[in-house]
């Protein structure tokens, strides 16, 4: 159900099964505290961390992450893959946690050239709690090439139910965006952050870890499409992105360029294409909904 697809970054370890020394030091997601409904009475409810996490290579410090540590290593891998800070998961030897010092510290077999270069310009986004773009990422972006990836509408229909349930931590708290990973109707992993570019991110690093290719693969996420989604979706060389929420006039620009076919608004049986509607192949069209006029 697709073409495989083909980028300037293909993931050497699909081959080789290689995996980094890591930690697996992700913290509960939520935390109980009391609060105070409209009726004057306290409620126990809980609410999601937020803590800072460090990030360093090979003793060198990149960026602090706002996070709610639920998947520490895989935001860490994936900031760095998303980021073309590192091109190989074979350069990495170790990727270790550490909360009392809220720091993941990276270390690479042989070091990484041109740091200098790769943080001198970079781009604050609209992302949750902010997001950056460094320079040596968008020089790489235009080189991505996406093929074509036909999805049916009933499929999109069966994948909106099937991952309606999967966001434990919102339910229990709200406060967070989730983004999946998904095949056909199914979801192979769904992350939650407190920003939907660290869910995004955490995606990307188990896909690293775990020899995932994004040939055949549709990224859902609950939050808008910005270009920086976009961005991050054609980096993990996923064609097809999907939203429960809306889009950015730079986002769709972006998807244009890329090729990205962009999936939004979708609840219910209700969805837009702004971009690649050649794409879908439209088999499980709802009946017509009648007009003001009609109801009158």
């Amino acid at each position: 159900m697709g073409d495989k697809v083909t980028t300037d970054t293909a993931s050497a370890n699909e081959k080789t099964g290689y995996r980094p020394e890591i930690t697996h030091a992700g913290l509960s997601p939520t935390h109980p505290v009391t609060a105070v409904d409209e009726y004057n009475r306290p409620r126990e409810v809980e609410v999601p961390g937020e803590s800072p996490l460090t990030l360093y290579v090979d003793e060198r410090e990149i960026v602090t992450l706002m996070t709610i540590g639920a998947h520490p290593e895989a935001l860490a891998l994936g900031y760095l893959r998303n980021q073309r800070f590192v091109e190989d998961i074979r350069q990495i030897k170790s990727v270790r946690v550490d909360h009392q010092t809220e720091s993941v510290q990276v270390v690479t077999h042989e070091g990484i050239e041109g740091w200098d270069d790769k943080l001198k310009r970079r781009t604050v986004t609209t992302g949750c709690g902010q997001g950056t773009v460094f320079s040596c990422t968008l020089d790489n972006l235009y080189a991505i090439r996406l093929a074509d990836f036909k999805v049916r509408q009933s499929l999109i229909y069966r994948l909106l139910e099937n991952i309606a349930d999967q966001n434990e931590i919102y339910r229990r708290s709200g406060a967070v965006h989730g983004c999946a990973l998904c095949e056909a109707a199914n979801s192979l992993m769904y992350t939650e952050d407190v920003g939907r570019h660290n869910a995004a991110d955490a995606i990307s690093g188990y896909m690293w870890l775990d020899n995932i290719s994004g040939a055949g693969k549709i990224f859902y996420t609950t939050g808008r499409l910005t270009s920086e989604i976009v961005m991050k979706t054609a980096l993990m060389g996923i064609s097809v992105l999907l939203s429960r929420s809306g889009v950015t006039h730079m986002g769709l620009e972006l998807a244009q360029e890329l090729g990205v076919t962009m999936i939004a608004r979708a609840r219910g049986k209700h969805f837009m294409v702004y971009h690649g509607a050649d794409n879908i192949i439209f088999d499980a069209q709802p009946a017509p909904r009648e007009t003001a006029a009609e109801r009158k």
